[in-house]
């Protein structure tokens, strides 16, 4: 404001004052008149402190508003209405009721005047801290006011700077108290952000060379998420490039700047224009983080903001220090300085959790533990640093024999020990055991000489070996000394017989894989006959294993074992080729209305490699797609998107398609609805009852008639008796499979038994 402007307002302000005197005189009120002299004195005073001045005449309701008042909200002088309203519009909402009240105790005449500090909103948007003081003035005998008059002076500078103060405070007290990190910085950022008008801040921790999002209450979330896991350089923003150099790094364009040519079109679309990046360095100089500050016009900062940058970095590295010191006292606390692998009171810990977990989830878990056989040889031999390098080793390859979300650590001297979570079965711990005993067992050079370790592992089971930590550590460590008895070398479950059963099915396991590849199994045929004639329709392929050693090895055992270890869809297909092609045989030799039925497992019907498979097998055997017969287990019957899609897919290619197992599955009439299939297969376990349960009886009954509603074919198995034949047939059921007609038995059998009534 020019002093000529100065001067008028002081003009003004004294005509006003020198009218209300005037009025005064002529009403002989003595007391009011030394009022007005007081206020003209007051006057002067605030207007030579460039306080802006209100003056509200109760009796017309006009408010006159000084220039200064006005300018001081970024109005000009002629703008805003004389009247309360465009006051009491400009007051935040939350502080309203605080002015009202003063105002109407100073009109009912409890106070003669009043003092409030309020918060408006400026004509740009943003909030100034008001304090406004308001006087009464009386003119008649009743002592009623006919007008109050008062000053606004802008305090913004002031409250900032103690709003500043108090949240300097309450972020060191959080640090103090050991709040989170994110906490802390979302503060600390908040804390600039008020101080600086339009300004939104962020910090990044760094992690190697990777930036990683600590705190930017003010930023996008899509923003924050696209820098989250950059790796920092010299050309990757300002916060990436600061990090990488160690120095200050200003941006006035972000649009402009090579910096930002990678990541600009992330910032601009927020409204992000620049950005001041400093670095967040530890005590001892080590580069720790990034603090940023951005702003949505391009600009460089002014000796104020440059100060806050720096110190708002400085204030970040006490809390990012503080993160780094105890990020090294939990891994001196939790990991084995030798091994690097985590300490037993981790372990300890971590088990404990686990109990925990398992017990409100109720799963399983096992634990291994783990010692080296005849340590103390390798010591006395080679000393004790070839001992340690020994130790390394091997925890480096018990550790890559940990599957994901398994928990590894070193107990003691030679002693570890693995927790496999979430166990399914009791074999998934063998399992990793057999890898443990592999891997460990692998040659390696000490002191210039070839030595092959080796190990034994004990195999404790939560809940069914102990239910707390103290207990089912002592099971594992038992279950160790039995597998040293045994021979050292090998492992060895807390329940003996579960010893056995595990390293027999490790034989079958390895056997397995060895036996599909080499298409060391065979293919037997069952047949399925037609209820009227007794003559077969159709022949299901079944996979068969005779070990050399083992014997006949049953396949419920290694058809699930096949789909654990990943080779069904080697076992599938083999038995897939190898039915075809027996089917084309029968049918050249005569046999044209017969099929081939083909059991698919549940993970690979929604294989994406399950189509491609068939069409490879129809083309290959030359088969006609109608003479084959998929049976689904009832299991996938589902009503989502990518079950409907292969069903619809091999229909179109005119596969017959067969729910397997129907009725003891979890399939709904609602999926059955938008199936296109053929045949339902009643499940074995309702036929074997319904001669002697009513209620078997009628769902069997039922289930035909259902299926036959439906627009599908029904077969029954398990039939056995000729009295479920009779009743089946009198349900008008369509076909029969079981030991009455035929056991599975070989190709050249089916021969002799196709064309042949095998019924009546």
């Amino acid at each position: 404001m020019t002093d000529l402007n100065s001067k008028e307002i002081l003009l003004k302000e004294n005509e006003k004052l020198r009218f209300e005197l005037a009025i005064a005189h002529e009403t002989k009120d003595a007391r009011t008149a030394q009022l007005l002299k007081s206020e003209e004195r007051l006057a002067l005073a605030m207007c030579g402190a460039s306080d802006g001045l209100w003056d509200w005449n109760i009796e017309t309701d006009e408010v006159y508003y000084s220039p200064r008042w006005k300018s001081m909200l970024g109005y000009d002088e002629h703008e805003l209405e004389n009247n309360l309203n465009a006051w009491t519009s400009l007051v935040h909402t939350d502080d309203n009721p605080y002015l009202v009240n003063e105002v109407q105790t100073l009109l009912s005449g409890d106070t003669d005047s009043f003092e409030v500090e309020i918060r408006m909103h400026h004509k740009m948007g943003h909030e100034v801290y008001i304090r406004s003081r308001g006087f009464k003035v009386i003119r008649n005998s009743k002592s009623e006011p006919v007008r109050l008059i008062g000053t606004h002076v802008d305090i913004t500078l002031q409250k900032k700077a103690e709003l500043f103060g108090a949240r300097h405070s309450n972020i060191l007290e959080m640090i103090a108290k050991g709040d989170t990190a994110s906490a802390v910085y979302t503060e600390i950022a908040l804390m600039y952000e008020e101080r600086h008008l339009g300004m939104r801040c962020s910090m990044l921790e760094l992690d190697g060379r990777k930036l990683l999002h600590g705190a930017a209450p003010s930023l996008p979330k899509a923003y924050c998420e696209a820098v989250h896991g950059l790796i920092n350089g010299p050309e990757i923003g300002s916060c990436g490039a600061s990090s990488f150099t160690g120095k200050r790094v200003l941006v006035e364009d972000i649009s402009i700047d090579p910096k930002w040519k990678d990541l600009k079109t992330v910032a601009l679309p927020y409204g992000m224009r620049c950005c001041w990046s400093e670095p967040i360095k530890s005590s001892s100089g080590d580069i720790l983080g990034a603090f940023g500050m951005y702003l949505d016009y391009p600009s460089l900062p002014n000796e104020e903001e440059l100060n806050a940058l720096k110190s708002a970095a400085q204030l970040a590295s006490i809390v990012m220090d503080r993160e780094q010191n105890q990020k090294r006292i939990r891994n001196l606390a939790y990991t084995d300085e030798l091994t690097s692998l985590s300490s037993r009171s981790h372990f300890y810990l971590g088990v404990e959790e686990l109990i925990l977990i398992s017990a409100r989830d109720q799963k399983k878990f096992a634990l291994l533990y783990i010692d080296l056989d005849n340590f103390k040889n390798v010591n006395d031999t080679f000393g004790h640093d070839m001992g340690d390098l020994l130790l390394i080793n091997v925890a480096q390859r018990l550790k890559t024999a940990c599957r994901e979300g398994d928990f590894i650590a070193r107990l003691s001297g030679d002693e570890f020990c693995i927790a496999i979570n979430d166990e399914v079965n009791d074999y998934g711990a063998a399992h990793v055991a057999e890898r443990c005993l592999e891997l460990v067992s692998q040659p390696l050079a000490l002191a210039g000489r070839n030595f092959t370790p080796s190990c034994s592992i004990g195999i404790a089971h939560y809940p069914d070996n102990g239910t707390d930590l103290r207990t089912i550590l002592k099971a594992a460590d038992t279950a160790l000394y039995y597998a040293k008895d045994l021979g050292k070398n090998r492992y060895a479950f807390y329940d003996v017989g579960l010893t056995q059963k595990a390293e027999y099915r490790v034989k079958i396991e390895r056997s397995l894989r060895e036996a599909i590849e080499n298409q060391q199994l065979s293919v037997v045929y069952q047949p399925k006959i037609d209820m009227r004639t007794g003559r077969i329709v159709s022949v299901e392929a079944l996979s068969r294993w005779e070990h050399p050693q083992l014997g006949h090895i049953s396949p419920v055992d290694f058809i699930g074992m096949a789909e654990q270890i990943g080779m069904i869809k080697e076992l599938t297909e083999w038995v897939l080729k190898t039915a075809c092609q027996q089917m084309v045989v029968w049918k050249d030799a005569g046999f044209s209305s017969i099929r081939m039925a083909v059991n698919i497992s549940s993970s690979h019907f929604l294989d994406r490699d399950l189509l491609p498979l068939i069409d490879r097998v129809i083309k290959d055997t030359g088969i006609m797609p109608g003479d084959l017969e998929l049976e689904i287990s009832e299991g996938v019957v589902q009503t989502n998107e990518e079950n409907l899609a292969v069903f619809r897919h091999l229909k179109e290619r005119g596969v017959l398609l067969t729910i397997d197992d129907f009725g003891v599955g979890y399939s709904s009439l609602a999926s059955l609805k938008h199936l296109s299939i053929d045949f339902l297969k009643i499940d074995k376990y309702f036929i074997d009852d319904m001669l002697i349960d009513n209620k078997a009886k009628l769902l069997v009954s039922s289930m035909i008639e259902m299926g036959h509603n439906m627009g599908h074919k029904v077969t029954a198995e398990g039939v056995e008796k000729e009295e479920q034949f009779d009743m089946l047939q009198s349900f008008g059921c369509d076909s029969a499979q079981g030991y009455l007609f035929s056991k599975p038995t070989s190709a050249a059998q089916i021969l002799r038994l196709l064309g042949k009534k095998l019924t009546g």
